[in-house]
């Protein structure tokens, strides 16, 4: 690090402590932040840099725009009556053209322009991030609200908190409000958050480089609040117990926040409109919103938190890249374990933060985020709205379609309707282990040794539901031993790439989606590179299936919910004897996973056939990995992505809570020895 960087980060950091320890009321702790950044943005030291690349890139040489695992189409399912809580989406209305906008960034321009133009900076970095049903949408066509409305109330959305940049008498972006307000069949409520920041080229809202800048005074409040009263008025406008609720963005940047809604109040009084809710966001202020004349306050994720960085533990696709990497997780653990305040806080949650497309290779990225942790997250969100307010619990989601800053509800290309499936989810009882009904789940390369494996399933007398996979071109084989054996099964047909690895985890998440609990893995494994491959097999499903043991393991997960993972007893070897050509892999997916990296006696199950309750596999699939990022098939022994997602599944387990058992210690048979000679693989340490 240069020498000036070093006395930067040194000074920074003494002034930051100092201010931590300085006693003062958290308005004024935030007043005095958001100063100092305006004024002394340039001494804030960069944090982080990421790793330089191990290796060649992970990174498909083509734009990478297909479906990943976790992908989900749109799909009908009743929502309960009434619903839970009401949940309001931040809405943001940057996408169709306007002069201004011609003018500061080019012709024509809207935000898909910085959508499209974001780049994947570090490996796992899922970008550009692209629309798929609704497009690259214009709202000035009235069809596209009236779509994103339908959508909305489809999967459980009540509002859309829509942003209204009124600049002293200039308003920007106003065109779809007012499409809204002359538009009856646009039937979704909105409420209004009034951004009444500086917009700037920097997209951040201080004082550098403003396009167009506030004016608040006295008379730009009335003024405000005559002019939105058009939408206060409407009935469709979202109120709580009757009040139109009106947000502001920024009350730290009003002269005197309690003077304003003294004035607005009159206003609405004297005009027609009542009484009104009043709440702020906390973007940048937290106060106890009665201290400045508001009847609530909005949480606003990510803002307002501070996160630990993890960009140093990125592998770089961009050598120069020096944006922040940080971890979503801790963001909803921060926000799950939040103390109880002392005044209305309506609940707020967010699918995810990545503003790369905003902040080209300078953004600020959650990662590790996913739809069914959001799901969690937003469940937990709508309990601590009840209890808040039981009357009318609310929470806010951040945000319906913020494209460039990575915080999207509406269908992409690459997870499809997921983060709207989870939105209805979280407002539905739980699935997840409810259908305790044992699952297989067969891939099935040769068909001959199905001969051995559905024998070896039915002899353990367990009620099956049996799930074949299987590539396009074994498809008629498989379906045609099965109809000899007399077997009823599901079959999946997945591209022949990825070997078992890839196909099981495409449908162990639609499974865990299902409320599937416990599910065997196998597959009919041959092994043909080694001569005692099939005995290798006859292990490893004697081990898992046989009459006196499938029963009993089923028992033991029942019995046992912190069970996680059973293996086939003298199979679960140790990672550092047999990394053979896939130590690089597995750790630079552990980063990708967020997974610790394996500590000594580490261990991986050899053969990949175990029993797994697939709550344990979370880490794993809430990834979302691509179908690109396993090779093609060549008839690889070693080396491949799969290979090193075999060596996860244990860690996966661990990482969730779950604990791991062999088979015969759990029936209460003697145990293997796990690290015996192992005959099945050759040990590279």
């Amino acid at each position: 690090m240069p020498l000036f960087d070093l006395a930067k980060r040194q000074v920074f950091q003494l002034l930051r402590a100092g201010f931590r320890l300085m006693p003062m009321p958290v308005a004024t702790r935030d007043r005095w932040r958001q100063r100092f950044l305006d004024r002394y943005a340039g001494m804030v030291p960069t944090g982080p840099r990421g790793r330089a690349p191990v290796g060649s890139s992970r990174r498909p040489l083509q734009r990478a725009v297909e479906h990943a695992i976790g992908h989900v189409p749109r799909r009908k399912e009743p929502l309960p009556s009434p619903l839970p809580a009401t949940l309001v989406a931040f809405y943001l209305p940057q996408f169709h053209a306007i002069p201004e906008n011609d003018t500061w960034w080019g012709a024509g321009f809207t935000e898909w322009r910085n959508v499209t133009r974001a780049l994947p900076q570090y490996e796992g970095h899922a970008q550009p991030r692209l629309p798929s049903e609704l497009g690259f949408y214009d709202l000035r066509q009235q069809d596209v609200m009236r779509k994103q409305m339908q959508l909305a109330r489809e999967y459980g959305i009540g509002a859309f908190c829509t942003y209204f940049y009124w600049f002293a008498g200039t308003t920007l972006l106003e065109a779809p409000l007012r499409q809204w307000l002359a538009s009856a069949d646009l039937d979704l409520p909105i409420c209004l958050c009034w951004a009444n920041e500086n917009w700037s080229r920097r997209w951040d809202g201080r004082a550098e480089d403003v396009l167009i800048g506030q004016q608040h005074s006295a008379e730009d409040d009335l003024a405000f609040i005559a002019h939105v009263a058009a939408y206060l008025k409407d009935p469709r406008y979202l109120r709580v117990e009757g009040k139109p609720m009106l947000l502001v963005y920024r009350p730290g940047l009003l002269p005197s926040p309690e003077e304003t809604a003294v004035r607005w109040r009159a206003w609405c009084r004297d005009n027609g409109i009542g009484e009104i809710h009043l709440a702020y966001v906390q973007s940048f202020d937290r106060v106890d919103p009665a201290s400045i004349g508001f009847d609530a306050a909005v949480e606003f994720p990510p803002n307002n938190t501070s996160l630990n960085p993890i960009t140093s533990e990125q592998q770089l696709i961009n050598p120069d890249f020096a944006g922040d990497v940080l971890d979503w997780r801790e963001l909803v653990r921060n926000a799950t374990g939040a103390a109880k305040p002392s005044y209305v806080l309506y609940p707020s949650v967010n699918p995810g933060w990545d503003n790369e497309p905003r902040r080209s290779g300078r953004g600020r990225v959650l990662a590790h985020a996913s739809p069914r942790a959001y799901r969690d997250w937003l469940r937990h969100a709508v309990s601590v709205a009840q209890a808040r307010s039981p009357r009318t619990p609310m929470v806010f989601i951040n945000a319906w379609n913020e494209w460039a800053e990575g915080a999207v509800l509406e269908p992409d290309v690459r997870l499809g309707y997921a983060w709207l499936d989870a939105t209805r989810a979280a407002l539905l009882p739980s699935r997840e282990g409810t259908d305790k009904r044992p699952c297989a789940v067969v891939h099935a390369w040769y068909a001959e040794v199905l001969d051995d494996v559905i024998p070896s399933l039915n002899a353990s007398a367990l009620n099956w539901r049996l799930v074949i996979t299987t590539a396009p071109e074994r498809e008629r084989d498989i379906r045609t031993r099965l109809k000899a054996l007399g077997v009823d099964a599901e079959i999946h047909v997945f591209e022949n790439r990825g070997r078992d690895i890839l196909p099981f985890l495409h449908v162990a998440d639609r499974l865990l989606n299902e409320g599937v609990d416990v599910v065997l893995k196998l597959h009919t494994k041959q092994s043909v590179h080694r001569e005692d491959g099939s005995q290798w097999r006859d292990e490893l499903l004697h081990s898992l299936t046989a009459a006196n043991r499938a029963s009993r393991i089923v028992e033991a997960f029942a019995r046992n919910p912190q069970l996680g993972l059973v293996t086939p007893e003298g199979h679960s070897q140790p990672l550092e004897h047999f990394w053979g050509a896939n130590e690089t892999n597995v750790r630079a997916l552990c980063v990708r996973l967020g997974l610790s990296q394996p500590a000594p006696g580490s261990e991986f199950v050899a053969g990949s056939m175990f029993w797994v309750r697939l709550a344990a596999l979370r880490p794993l699939l809430d990834a979302h990995m691509a179908p690109w990022e396993f090779e093609h098939e060549a008839g690889q022994i070693d080396g491949t992505t799969a290979h090193a997602v075999e060596r996860l599944f244990s860690l996966a387990t661990l990482s969730a809570g779950f604990a791991t058992s062999d088979a015969a210690r759990l029936c209460g048979l003697a145990p293997g020895a796990p690290h015996r000679p192992y005959p099945y693989a050759r040990r590279t340490r």
